[in-house]
């Protein structure tokens, strides 16, 4: 059975999916009405969103499936492969906008219509930015890759649309019509820019990268506090994948520790563990005194 924050993040990723196609049209409205090509631009990221929405939904639906034969460790990467995804179509987005907005730098086109136009596309800005603020809540709540890439993408998304409105709005007053295709490609050198983010960050999911200094600080300091009775925990390793933190050590005991007793200091430490780090996978390997290396988190 699907964990309920696991529903509420599918739940979101699907309102997403909604809002994305709410603010394509509203843009391509934009577009119709006044011919510019900066919104058109504009429009042609948010094809991206809807893209990258659907593709974020169906990862974390994938994600959400429990460990099985082939996945011991569950599916939670399916999440970074979505934000990859994403950062690439940004980047098609990207070349896209550059080649109409060469085209209209060498055909300059009259601005029709800008005022309703324009107070379409501020409509559209302002409910990506209200989603965007929700999915960063959201994301960084369930810790979700998914979440917390399309919201990164959104607030970028919304940063381009105010440029864009601006200058469209001083191309419209001042009839100097080559700031419309010069913002359009700004937009695309922009969204380059948050494209090779996105999959920069989703780079660090996939290679395993070890979980942020302050989080691993904090996790030594609950072993330590956590290890009564034994002598060193070390060797300790962690790494993130999606919402889920694997994190594995050395448990050095005396030689004449019993099983028992051992086992119930690796249940104490794993308890606490999980109470400060949601989402924690604990694997403790337990040694005699022989075996302490003197480093790592000193017990006694």
């Amino acid at each position: 059975m699907t964990p309920k924050p696991m529903t509420r993040v599918i739940r979101t990723a699907i309102g997403s999916v909604v809002i994305a196609c709410l603010v394509l049209a509203l843009k391509l409205a934009a577009w119709w009405l006044t011919g510019s090509v900066a919104l058109l631009a504009d429009a042609l990221e948010s094809v991206v969103n809807v893209a990258a929405a659907s593709a974020a939904l169906a990862a974390l639906h994938y994600a959400a499936r429990p460990p099985d034969a082939n996945h011991p460790y569950g599916h939670t990467k399916a999440e970074y492969f979505s934000a990859v995804l994403e950062g690439a179509l940004i980047v098609i987005a990207a070349f896209s906008i550059l080649h109409e907005a060469y085209g209209a730098w060498v055909n300059p086109r009259l601005i029709s219509s800008p005022d309703i136009g324009l107070a379409v596309s501020a409509v559209a800005t302002i409910l990506n930015l209200f989603w965007a603020m929700l999915l960063f809540r959201r994301g960084t709540a369930a810790r979700s890759p998914a979440l917390l890439a399309d919201a990164r993408h959104l607030v970028a998304d919304v940063v381009t649309s105010v440029g864009v409105i601006a200058g469209v709005a001083a191309a419209a007053l001042t009839g100097k019509y080559w700031f419309d295709p010069l913002l359009a490609a700004l937009t695309a050198v922009n969204i380059l820019f948050s494209g090779w983010g996105l999959m920069k960050a989703s780079f660090s999911g996939l290679m395993d990268e070890a979980v942020p200094d302050e989080l691993l600080g904090r996790i030594r300091r609950v072993v330590g506090a956590n290890a009564q009775g034994a002598i060193e925990a070390h060797d300790l390793r962690t790494r993130h994948a999606g919402r889920l933190v694997f994190i594995d050590f050395h448990l050095v005991v005396p030689g004449g520790m019993t099983v028992d007793d051992s086992h119930a200091i690796c249940d104490r430490i794993e308890t606490a563990l999980k109470a400060e780090v949601d989402g924690a996978v604990i694997s403790i390997h337990v040694e005699p005194e022989g075996k302490a290396k003197h480093h790592g988190v000193l017990v006694l």
